[in-house]
């Protein structure tokens, strides 16, 4: 069954309210290189319900290198809200912003569904955020490979779709903290 298709009509519901994490507390904000945080639903013409939350961390003394990122991902993926669906939630290993774009590669830890889908612990998966200001927006890795989430295991570190889905008004927020790029002074 393709719930997860998420990249056409269809598209799922979240029993969580999640409205989202605040913006970054200054102080962690200027002892972080990146961040992505916030949690959000996508915007669906249909009853299915679909909350991307991330949590997601790149240290100051990695600075250089965005797969020393930490954190956590989960994304929750309904036929309405309450309803039959699926679920994952894995570790962040790799996090690059730009701007107020941020792109965030894990592995599945743990997933759940009710419904009949292949097994996806262990995969990598990638997200792409938006952060507008507004009405944020969200990509995934595997609206290009056969519309779930079960693709091929050589999805590289910080790779993914563009964000291509919109966030429901009013369903949360995402936040991006750009990476400023510590290129070298000399060659």
């Amino acid at each position: 069954m393709a719930l997860l298709i998420c990249a056409g009509a269809a598209g799922a519901a979240v029993a969580s309210a999640d409205a989202g994490a605040p913006p970054l507390p200054r102080e962690t904000a200027k002892a972080e290189a990146a961040a992505l945080t916030g949690s959000a639903k996508l915007y669906r013409k249909t009853a299915e319900d679909v909350t991307f939350t991330f949590d997601a961390h790149l240290a100051m003394k990695d600075k250089k290198d965005p797969t020393k990122a930490t954190g956590t991902f989960r994304f929750v993926h309904l036929d309405k809200p309450g309803g039959k669906g699926a679920w994952a939630e894995g570790r962040v290993d790799c996090l690059v912003t730009g701007g107020k774009v941020a792109t965030v590669t894990g592995v599945v830890t743990d997933s759940g569904s009710d419904i009949d889908m292949p097994d996806i612990k262990g995969k990598r998966i990638g997200f792409t955020v938006h952060d507008t200001g507004g009405q944020d927006r969200v990509g995934y890795s595997w609206a290009a490979h056969g519309g779930t989430p079960d693709q091929p295991d050589t999805l590289a570190k910080c790779a993914s779709a563009a964000p291509f889905e919109k966030v429901r008004a009013g369903t949360g927020d995402y936040h991006v903290l750009p990476w400023k790029v510590p290129y070298p002074t000399q060659p």
